[in-house]
Formats: C-alpha cells, structure tokens, sequence
C-alpha cells in the first residue's frame, strides 16, 4: 500500500505542488518582514502563526491526495450537508469582528468554514453537472446546480461575507458552459445581475437594452418567453435603487469610494490610497526587504492578508508582482490543461471550478489592491495569512493533483 501511494505522488503533476510551494515561501517572506520589529511574542506573530499552520495544512493536503477518486465523487452529497450545517454554527455563537464568520476551537485563532465551503460546493456540482450531463441542454436542468450554489451562498452573505458568497458563485457558470449548456441559457442567468449594475447610468442601460434584444432575436425563443425575459430584466434595474437600500452602509462607501476616493479618504477609501501609495513607491525594484514605510509605520491595513501585495510592490517592487503573476498563471493555466486532457468528466469538471476559485481570488485581491474594483475581504492564496484558507489552498491543490492522474497509472 505505501508502495502504491508514493508511486501515486511520483505520477502526479508535481509542478502544481511546486508553485505552490514557491508561493508559500514568497508569502512567509513577506510576513516575516510585516513582523519584524514587534514587540509581541512568537506565537502573535503572523509569521510564526502561519508557520504553525503548515503543518495541518500539510497533512490535509496528504488526506486529500490519497483519498480516491470515487470515494470523493460517492460521498461529496454527505460533506455538502456536513458543510452547510458547519457554516450555519457561527450564527449560534459571539460575533467576531462584527461577523458570524469564525468557529470558536478554544484556540487564539478561529476556524472559518466558509472558506472549505468554496471547493466543497464545486466538487458537489461537478458530481451532479457529471452524472447529469445529457439534461444540460433544457434551461430547467440549470436550476438545480444553481440552487446547489445559492444556499451556501446566501447563508455566508449574511454572516455578512459577501466576498466569499461571490466567489462561491463564481464556478457555477464555466461549469454550465463547461458541460455543455446552451450559451443563451448561460446569458440568461447572467443577465439579471448586468441589468441591475447598469441601471445606475442611462446610457449604460440604453446599451445593455438593445444588447439583450439582439441576443433575444439570435435565440429565437417563443414570443411570450422573449418578452417576459426582455421587460423582466427591464423591471430588475427600474428596482435597483432599492436593491442599493440593501446593502449596508459600508458596502455602500467602498463602492462609491472606488469611483471617487477623496469622498472618504480617511474612512471607506483609507485602504485603497495606502495601497496605492505603497505599490508606487516601491517602483520598479523595491525599497528592499524590511524596508517598506508604508508597511512598518502601520499605514497599511490588513497587510498581511488581503493587502499583503501592497507591501511586496513597496519592498520588492512591480517586478516581484510581476514574477507572482506568472506564478499563478502558470497554477491556473496548468490545472486548465489537465482539465481538457483527462477522460473523466468529474474530473475535468472539477478542476474547472477550482481553477475559477483560484483565478477569482487572485484577481480580487489583485485588483482591489491597485482600486480596479471595490474593496472586498479576500486573501491571495498560499501568500496571505490565515490558517483556514491556507487548509483550504493545499487542500485544492491536492485535489487537483489527485483527479488529474488517470485510474490506469497506478
């Protein structure tokens, strides 16, 4: 049996296991320099902490890897369950944070099952999408994996965390396309979230109106469905002003920050002007390790997890982001490939959704550090700090290597 199992990780996609690794190291670099200089223990620091959690890490990504194919394909319905029920206990405990996203363990950290709840979901649908595939081409048969999305997502959005409940989201679409649904049904699930974000300009409406008309006349679907999708989407952005009402306060500013800064730029747009300020001045080369201002001087917050970028531009420069980038294309574009070369379609389909998780959390957290986009909580993987997304990232990539090796192999 050990024969079998390092036979196994000798045929895997190793370089998958690599990046990973180099990123981790990249990522302990950098908070080692954040913590440098305080006066706190070992153990609150969030180099050593992160450290500490290598080691679980680690070994769950040994579980994960050595489980077989079948069984995480037999029993991923049971953990789906097991996960919605984990994300729901929160609620019974204190807020931490002002959120309902942590489980108290009796340790100086918590356990955040809302980041296990992204990979769970899409391996959950990769079964249902696989065993159902010949349906896919009735919108109907669209309903059921989007529910499948939904009731963790709706859940985790009001712990409030609404960046996880949109990259939970997110795989559900390439996964539909992936397996073969109609591309016109893929418009019409998209079509009422673009209806609404474009209602707050005129002439974006406008554009977006005569946008769906002509994919409505391409599709040629009866009268009376062409209309009723047609006005209804017409009727969601009229209602955007109260769907605006719904979103608090906060999540207001970021978004109105992210257009005009200087509306709140000790408040809501603090983050994005720090980072901004940090990424330039580290120019082309850095300032050097240990060396950041903006960085060490506290300027900056949440630097070591969802604006540890920032500090890598300000202490190694654009060429140390550039080189990060590569990183986790070459991650993204090789789990990619395997997805199209593997025979199985669980398999494939799976490896889609985890490359859609992966390349969501590396845009956000890129793009919200330069204010391309609002500010949401979301941490870079394998380089941020946080015990339960780093499970969560070895986890995936032991995934990944495990349904990318064909049966026959060993």
């Amino acid at each position: 049996m050990i024969q079998l199992f390092f036979l196994k990780f000798k045929e895997s996609t190793i370089s998958i296991l690599t990046i990973a690794l180099l990123l981790t190291c990249a990522g302990l670099i950098i908070l080692k320099s954040i913590s440098s200089g305080l006066e706190s223990n070992y153990f609150q620091q969030s180099f050593y902490k992160q450290l500490l959690f290598l080691i679980p890490a680690f070994f769950a990504f040994l579980v994960a890897f050595f489980i077989p194919r079948h069984t995480i394909h037999r029993y991923i319905y049971g953990v789906y369950g097991c996960m919605i029920i984990l994300i729901l206990i929160p609620f019974l405990g204190d807020q931490i944070a002002s959120t309902y996203r942590w489980i108290d363990i009796g340790l100086p950290f918590g356990f955040q099952p809302s980041e296990f709840a992204k990979w769970i979901v899409v391996i959950a649908l990769a079964r249902y999408l696989s065993d159902h595939n010949l349906e896919m081409n009735h919108f109907t048969a669209s309903l059921l994996p989007i529910i499948i999305v939904l009731i963790p997502a709706g859940i985790i959005l009001n712990q409030p965390d609404l960046g996880s409940a949109i990259i939970i989201m997110i795989p559900v679409l390439p996964m539909l396309y992936w397996i073969g649904a109609r591309p016109f049904h893929l418009f019409l699930i998209v079509a009422p979230l673009i209806s609404i974000l474009t209602a707050f300009h005129w002439l974006s409406f406008a554009i977006w109106a005569f946008i769906m008309m002509f994919v409505i006349f391409k599709a040629k679907p009866n009268l009376i469905f062409s209309v009723s999708t047609f006005f209804g989407n017409i009727f969601l952005g009229l209602l955007s002003p109260v769907l605006w009402g719904l979103l608090q306060g906060y999540q207001q500013k970021r978004i109105l920050t992210l257009f005009n800064p200087e509306i709140d730029p000790l408040g809501a747009a603090y983050q994005i002007i720090q980072s901004k300020t940090a990424i330039g001045a580290g120019g082309l080369f850095g300032k050097g390790w240990g060396q950041g201002t903006q960085t060490h001087l506290k300027f900056l917050p949440v630097q070591e997890s969802d604006f540890i970028i920032s500090v890598v531009g300000e202490e190694f420069g654009f060429i140390a982001i550039i080189i990060l980038l590569i990183l986790f294309s070459y991650f993204i574009l090789r789990t990619i490939r395997l997805a199209f070369i593997i025979d199985d379609r669980f398999s494939s389909l799976v490896l889609v959704g985890l490359s859609t998780i992966i390349t969501a959390h590396v845009f956000v957290n890129f793009a919200m550090t330069v204010g391309m986009i609002p500010v949401k909580g979301l941490p870079l993987p394998f380089v941020s700090y946080g015990g339960s997304f780093l499970l969560s990232s070895y986890i995936m990539t032991a995934i990944i290597m495990n349904v990318s090796i064909d049966p026959k192999d060993y």
